[in-house]
């Protein structure tokens, strides 16, 4: 059973490798959030949301769509479900699986942190299915 503070320790270094995220060579970066998934203390997605998009963002989109698809099944906390809708809506879109990607949108749960971002990924998701009098709306 995990603690508050190994829990926020956790998040504390998860932190500090996305901070390093510049510095760091793609497989560096991957490996060691990798390792961070590993030793996540909860119960919940969010080593896998970590996870996918650290993948995510060194252009690994299917490997990302896989960890994305197991954040959702083991539960996240509102903002990190409504952050994962917008990354995973997005990554939907680039790999080509348009329609998944405006499920995933249009189902986006909204919280401050996202803003307008659901919005503005499912307007150019609508746009990429051709619905362009839709995707301005």
């Amino acid at each position: 059973m995990s603690t508050e503070w190994e829990a926020a320790a956790w998040s504390a270094a998860v932190g500090e490798l996305w901070e390093r995220f510049d510095e760091l060579p793609a497989d560096a970066a991957i490996a060691a959030m990798r390792s961070l998934a590993t030793a996540y203390p909860g119960a919940d997605g969010r080593a896998a949301f970590e996870l996918a998009g650290m993948l995510d963002s060194h252009g690994r989109e299917h490997e990302a769509e896989r960890e994305y698809e197991r954040a959702l099944r083991l539960g996240l906390a509102p903002e990190q479900h409504a952050q994962l809708a917008v990354q995973y809506g997005s990554t939907l879109r680039n790999t080509g699986r348009v329609d998944e990607a405006i499920e995933v949108l249009e189902a986006a749960p909204m919280h401050p942190t996202t803003g307008a971002s659901p919005r503005v990924f499912l307007a150019l998701a609508l746009h990429s299915a051709g619905r362009h009098a839709e995707a301005l709306r």
